[in-house]
């Protein structure tokens, strides 16, 4: 007899480049009502801006995952003239921050990390081969996605775009953004649809989203690394 449960598509949720105060907000509200959980990669510099990090507590303590998004999201890993400096200022330099806030949710002492695709590009600008060592040294998993509607551009038709994407894999790591673009005025459209399917929303992610899982290689990133190292 086969597992119903098992055989249920399933999605989970991310949001990029929060936390951002009047929008992040009114996210954790949708979610609280639909008691769907999420991963919000935050940015450091929007971290820092005031109320930044008010909300980023709140979704931890609402039992959100927090992730590390960069500190500034303005340079690719891979695209950088110094690597190393890098490295430094956009992943180390606020890791203590994330990892406070990683701390107090419920998957306590996690290090997520997700690179700056400048627009979703999968490409060799993503990461560094000094990147990636620094990443499997301090254990971080990265999490990449399969789904991404655009939502900044498409701030309407997003909703579509995602269910589409949806129906199409058995498991979806979709990517919106918590930012001031309008496009989360439809988030609870795209959870009351989303629910019409019977999906269900988890907090993990699929393996094929983690070419790193707690500093160890899962799959190889020579297709996302500039240089050979």
């Amino acid at each position: 007899m086969r597992d119903e449960e098992a055989d249920r598509r399933r999605v989970t949720l991310t949001f990029d480049n929060g936390p951002t105060p009047g929008v992040t907000d009114k996210v954790l509200d949708v979610l609280a009502a639909h008691r769907a959980p999420a991963t919000f990669f935050v940015v450091g510099t929007q971290l820092r801006q005031p109320g930044g990090l008010a909300l980023a507590r709140r979704a931890a303590a609402e039992g959100h995952r927090i992730g590390h998004h960069t500190a500034t999201h303005l340079l690719q890993l891979g695209a950088a003239e110094d690597p190393d400096a890098a490295v430094a200022a956009e992943i180390a330099a606020v890791e203590p921050d994330i990892d406070a806030l990683a701390g107090t949710g419920e998957a306590e002492g996690e290090r997520l990390f997700r690179p700056n695709a400048a627009g979703g590009v999968l490409d060799q600008r993503v990461f560094s081969p000094q990147a990636v060592r620094y990443l499997q040294q301090h254990r971080y998993t990265c999490v990449l996605w399969n789904c991404l509607p655009r939502d900044w551009e498409n701030t309407e038709s997003w909703v579509d775009l995602a269910l589409a994407d949806i129906a199409r894999s058995d498991w979806s790591v979709v990517v919106l953004h918590d930012l001031d673009t309008g496009a989360m005025d439809r988030l609870p459209a795209f959870l009351d649809e989303l629910a019409a399917t019977d999906a269900e929303i988890v907090p993990e992610f699929p393996d094929s989203c983690l070419p790193i899982k707690q500093g160890r290689l899962l799959q190889s990133l020579s297709h996302l690394t500039s240089g050979d190292g």
